[in-house]
């Protein structure tokens, strides 16, 4: 790597807040996934994906970049569109909480989050522009695999709406 590549990556976390940072920093490396958009009509479809996830900035924050489908050219992808957008997910010490940016240029969708540990879980929520509740969450965390569950809630609805879930394995080395 040089020039940006370079300054951008980093080895590992950094020593100042190394606990607080595995939150996110056990995600650290290259998944496999299969995701599957709900309806709300109770349709879904399903689809391959690949997230790779690394350190930046000095190890002090944790990127990714989520492609769904993973095939370049896939026509797209029904309820949820094509995904090519990257996090950065950064640990603010002053609130002990991770503040979270989602960026996807090619569906100009764009979140902020707070990102929290949930008992065994990573739950991340905020607010999309139009006023509705989003909640992001990995549960069912291992070593080898995680469950990420996409969530909306309108402004008027009492109750949260599945739109995305993925199941994630780590590739193999």
């Amino acid at each position: 790597m040089t020039g940006f590549a370079k300054l951008l990556h980093a080895d590992g976390p950094n020593p100042e807040h190394a606990e607080a940072l595995q939150l996110y920093g056990r995600f650290i490396g290259d998944w496999d996934a299969e995701i599957t958009a709900h309806g709300p009509d109770g349709t879904k479809h399903i689809a391959p994906g690949e997230i790779h996830f690394g350190w930046v900035l000095e190890g002090r924050a944790v990127q990714d970049v989520w492609i769904i489908p993973r095939t370049a050219g896939a026509p797209a992808f029904p309820l949820a569109g094509n995904w090519y957008g990257t996090t950065l997910r950064v640990y603010d010490p002053a609130i002990e909480a991770w503040r979270v940016s989602w960026f996807d240029p090619g569906r100009s969708v764009f979140r902020q989050q707070i990102g929290r540990p949930r008992g065994q879980d990573v739950v991340q929520e905020g607010t999309t522009e139009s006023g509705d509740l989003t909640r992001w969450s990995f549960t069912e965390i291992t070593d080898g695999s995680f469950h990420w569950l996409g969530e909306l809630k309108p402004a008027a609805a009492t109750d949260w709406r599945l739109v995305v879930d993925v199941r994630a394995k780590r590739c193999e080395t």
